[in-house]
């Protein structure tokens, strides 16, 4: 009975920290915020939605592993004027691009591949890289040059491998990637993943791997590579090996037609700027593409999501890579992800990390978030931020572009940085 009564400091401890390390959602209040003035969100806000500036937002907040706001706003769609529930479904676009980097730097702990190897020993169709040299936009022909080295896997998870994208990029690399019918990686494809990229790596690169950074379909790549490496298509395997053991249950490439009555609606603007639903048809993109069945899985934009799954993945990378005790990452990992890749004044006054912009000391002395914060968004309004030094995590979604008041997301982040103590 001694033995027992002395293990049991050590039985509560061990369940404190375990429990330290999910979500507290509780209700009680954080000490460290002043919940007046996190009040702030609710009214501006809402003045945004009177103004019909916008129509829906989800907000989430998380302090020292603590939810502490997390409430929908607005309608989730214009025609039924359901309330915005906090556990809407969101196409999160980009996000998805952190999630494949983490899938992908998964197997790096596992030892099957180096992050400067060449992604072409994975795909041989990147061998021998060739850049644009010179382009004729009368009909789009170009010539090329050698590029000075191979892709590795580093280059795709910092944007620096030279692939450029197929809706958004340049004009040359757009008018090249329509000729050759690289898909956009938004939406529905209709080819397989593989056959996609291996037809993309028989294109020019933007420049020689390394020399600049470029947003492209690089992370679109990644999730290729994770497929070819683990064996699985991309969504069986964040679904195993990341979702399921973080709970992440409403986090899907194909969502589910139980939860299509949560998937939040998408709209964009006339000529006025007033806001009108996305067309089935608008920028080719069909709104409805969370619920049709794909076996193309974009790692650079297809996921779906809510605000708190997504929180749960963030929380992950501030408890260096422990979640309700199960280490999905190694500490060292995560620091390395969350590292600076590039030189200084590739990417601004910012950094890039193995999938996530990272915060400068020259940013940070701008803008409210901390030095080493990590961040990016959505195509369609989504955006979030995970501040190591404030132990935060924050999200504001929407389904809305392009959107004349998207200073939302900016204000969101100053009140809630005046509401800690």
């Amino acid at each position: 009975m001694k033995r027992n009564l002395l293990l049991l400091p050590a039985v509560i401890f061990f369940g404190l920290r375990v429990t330290a390390q999910v979500i507290d959602k509780s209700g009680k209040q954080n000490a460290s915020v002043d919940y007046k003035r996190l009040a702030l969100v609710d009214s501006v806000i809402n003045d945004y939605v009177k103004k019909d500036w916008v129509k829906g937002v989800v907000t989430i907040v998380i302090k020292d592993n603590q939810l502490v706001q997390y409430k929908g706003y607005g309608v989730q769609d214009i025609d039924t004027k359901k309330p915005m529930p906090n556990d809407a479904i969101f196409r999160i676009m980009s996000q998805t691009k952190a999630i494949a980097s983490i899938g992908l730097m998964m197997l790096w702990e596992k030892g099957k591949f180096q992050l400067d190897e060449p992604i072409a020993d994975f795909i041989p169709e990147f061998k021998n890289p060739v850049v644009l040299d010179k382009f004729n936009a009368a009909d789009t022909t170009y010539t090329t040059v050698p590029a000075k080295r191979d892709i590795t896997f580093r280059d795709l998870l910092t944007h620096t491998s030279g692939i450029d994208y197929a809706a958004i990029g340049s004009d040359e690399m757009r008018a090249i990637y329509a000729k050759a019918g690289i898909p956009s990686g938004l939406g529905k494809m209709n080819m397989s993943l593989l056959d996609a990229i291996k037809l993309l790596a028989k294109q020019p690169l933007k420049f020689s791997p390394g020399e600049q950074w470029q947003y492209g379909l690089n992370t679109d790549v990644v999730g290729c590579l994770a497929e070819v490496i683990s064996g699985t298509n991309l969504e069986d395997y964040l679904r195993e090996n990341l979702f399921e053991p973080l709970g992440m249950n409403d986090t899907y490439f194909n969502l589910p037609q139980a939860k299509g009555s949560r998937l939040a609606q998408v709209y964009t603007e006339d000529d006025n700027h007033q806001i009108i639903k996305w067309s089935h048809t608008f920028r080719g993109i069909d709104p409805d593409y969370p619920l049709m069945q794909k076996t193309f899985f974009s790692g650079g934009a297809g996921l779906s999501s809510t605000a708190y799954d997504y929180a749960v993945f963030l929380q992950m990378l501030l408890n260096k890579g422990k979640y309700n005790g199960k280490q999905i990452l190694a500490p060292r990992t995560v620091e390395i992800i969350l590292s600076g890749q590039l030189k200084d004044g590739m990417f601004g006054d910012n950094n890039f990390g193995l999938g996530f912009q990272i915060t400068s000391q020259k940013s940070a002395a701008k803008e409210p978030v901390n030095e080493g914060s990590f961040a990016w968004g959505g195509y369609y309004g989504t955006t979030y931020w995970a501040d190591p030094k404030a132990n935060l995590v924050c999200l504001l979604m929407t389904q809305h572009t392009p959107n004349s008041h998207g200073d939302l997301a900016d204000k969101f982040k100053t009140l809630v940085y005046a509401s800690l103590k």
